[in-house]
């Protein structure tokens, strides 16, 4: 199965955190790595010859506080940045779905299905 668990987007990703860009961009860095790796470990494979590539992103939070569906999805950004290197391709052939659960994980799986 083609399947990545990632950690949980640093809060410093969140679109709402007030640091500096300069600061931000070492967190960004730092989590982009750190998904490219994650994936390659994974062994993750683009589909060979897909013209675009169907992502399923399920956010688990750390905890149980609520969180706006939209700040998820830009926070994880960099991961996907992440992931489109270890695939080699531009993160523009993605084509996400995004499911968004209570269960406390503190991770967001993404699956890249056929």
């Amino acid at each position: 199965m083609n399947v990545v668990f990632l950690p949980w987007p640093p809060k410093e990703l969140n679109p709402n955190s007030t640091l500096h860009w300069a600061k931000k961009a070492k967190f960004k860095k730092a989590y982009r790595h750190d998904c490219w790796a994650l994936a390659l470990e994974a062994g993750l494979k683009a589909p060979e010859g897909a013209d675009r590539i169907r992502l399923e992103i399920t956010f688990y939070p750390p905890d149980k506080r609520h969180r706006d569906a939209d700040n998820m999805v830009a926070a994880i950004k960099a991961g996907l940045d992440g992931l489109a290197d270890a695939l080699r391709v531009n993160d523009r052939l993605f084509l996400p779905t995004f499911i968004f659960l209570d269960e406390v994980k503190g991770q967001v799986q993404v699956k890249i299905n056929p």
